[in-house]
């Protein structure tokens, strides 16, 4: 069973998962320099933290196929720590977020991921899509001794048209063969375009030269102290839950593209033992990457190989191959992340916006937006509360009872719902202390209680018709409503 496993998770179609990783390799380099460069870091840094990530991740994290490296999401968390602080204490601060994570999964938390609403899923994905999109604007843009411009005359030519023809590879090329993913030909085949005809346009090289040796360990040079803690434990609490967030909804999208079930919790153990390790070598924090992991399953990878091929080769990149991948153009690169934009947007929320419920159109609308103009984490728990307080209200309007008058000088009120903090309002309603007959029954055979308010919202009604010299009895009720009632301390055996 274990050895049927390990070939079904490592070795099948070799060749395919092979090619996957290599080409994620080529779209994880300048999104990692990027992101490194916007934490105000060494490049290095980025690359080896993608390479750490990714290769771990892929080995031990429980979702073959899925693709980790130095996120955006994490690096612009800790801008404001690495100005103030500097570089070593941000390596301590991966340490320590990297323990956050493994914490996560080993108390098998993962599994809350299952409570995000779908509409959150779909705004999680659009709002990424559009700044997948985004992102790759930079590369329009050019510094001149005025500042930042956008490109003119020539170069925008030049770029634009690199991008269409990368764009149109990728697109075309799948009617012809699938027997290569066709953004590593679209990478590789504009990149020799580019060389051999000189092209004037930028390349990865020019975002920073990615040459350097292996990573060495070294422990943060921070004082260990309650000081030390009081600087990094915020900064590593956010960055933690920004890259649990958008693993485990990376993780959810994985799933259902593969039609296959991951382990949550192994994976944010696995991201998290990658990090602490990242850290300690001098590299970024990070979490998975759904662009990249885009590209991967877009290019065949489903196993723990491509993912391991990626992370290597970004430290071969590193080691032997600078020359030639510094020579890519970032025109190719750029072609490929708009057709991952692209791919990525579930252009079928916008089909159904007018079809689902207006509240769930809202989810999937501000979800979106708050992606764009904040960050993820912000965005994703903005979602689960507009969904979770659609759902309350929902329940709490289904409150209703019927109501028993054909026993003399009784009436018998048969509640309906769910008695909750949202409802306990609408359920005090329903009962009409005044004037009702002297004995009231309240069967609860078809009414759950599920908090604290509900216990008080008995009680309340115990009160009420006490003091209209009126008796109460409850009837009917499930073991699980009588325990929580005398766990509370109310009587409900009196008849």
């Amino acid at each position: 069973m274990i050895n049927t496993t390990f070939r079904a998770e490592w070795f099948p179609n070799i060749q395919k998962n092979f090619l996957a990783g290599l080409t994620t390799s080529f779209a994880l380099v300048p999104e990692c320099i990027a992101f490194a460069l916007v934490a105000q870091l060494n490049p290095l840094m980025g690359l080896y933290g993608a390479f750490i990530i990714c290769a771990l991740t892929a080995i031990f994290g429980g979702r073959p196929g899925m693709i980790s490296g130095a996120a955006g999401s994490m690096a612009v968390v800790i801008v404001a720590l690495v100005a103030q602080h500097g570089v070593q204490y941000l390596l301590a601060t991966v340490v320590l977020s990297g323990i956050l994570m493994a914490l996560f999964g080993i108390l098998r938390l993962g599994k809350l991921i299952r409570m995000v609403p779908h509409p959150v899923m779909l705004g999680f994905v659009n709002g990424l899509a559009i700044i997948i999109a985004m992102a790759q604007l930079e590369h329009f843009r050019q510094a001149t001794p005025q500042g930042e411009t956008w490109l003119q005359g020539t170069p925008l030519l030049v770029m634009g048209a690199l991008v269409a023809l990368t764009m149109a590879i990728v697109y075309v090329l799948p009617r012809i063969t699938r027997a290569v993913p066709p953004a590593l030909v679209a990478i590789l085949g504009v990149g020799v375009l580019s060389y051999s005809l000189h092209l004037p346009t930028r390349t990865l090289g020019d975002l920073a030269h990615i040459a350097g040796g292996l990573p060495a360990l070294h422990w943060p040079s921070v004082p260990l102290d309650m000081a030390t803690l009081h600087i990094i434990f915020p900064y590593a609490a956010l960055m933690a839950m920004v890259g649990l967030l958008e693993t485990l909804l990376t993780f959810n999208l994985t799933d259902e593209i593969t039609e296959t079930r991951g382990q949550p919790n192994r994976e944010c153990i696995a991201l998290g033992a990658s990090n602490v390790v990242s850290g300690l070598f001098g590299g970024m924090g990070g979490c998975a990457m759904i662009g990249q992991t885009m590209i991967n399953l877009s290019s065949g990878g489903r196993s723990r190989l491509s993912g391991v091929t990626a992370g290597v080769m970004i430290l071969l990149f590193i080691l032997f191959l600078s020359p030639l991948i510094e020579r890519i153009p970032l025109a190719a690169l750029v072609g490929v992340m708009f057709v991952v934009a692209q791919q990525t947007f579930a252009w079928g929320s916008l089909r159904v916006l007018g079809k689902v419920p207006m509240q769930d159109a809202l989810v999937i609308v501000a979800v979106t937006v708050i992606t764009v103009f904040t960050d993820l984490a912000t965005a994703v728990l903005c979602g689960i509360v507009i969904a979770a307080l659609n759902f309350a209200w929902q329940h709490a309007r289904e409150m209703r009872a019927d109501i028993d008058d054909s026993s003399h000088g009784m009436r018998v009120y048969l509640p309906h719902g769910t008695l909750f903090f949202a409802s306990t309002t609408h359920f005090q309603e329903l009962f009409q202390s005044a004037s009702d007959p002297a004995r009231i029954i309240l069967d609860c055979r078809h009414l759950h209680m599920a908090d604290h308010s509900a216990i008080v919202a008995i009680e309340a009604l115990y009160e009420r018709y006490e003091k209209a010299g009126k008796h109460l009895q409850v009837t009917q009720l499930s073991a699980r409503n009588q325990a929580l009632l005398q766990r509370a301390g109310v009587d409900v055996s009196a008849a």
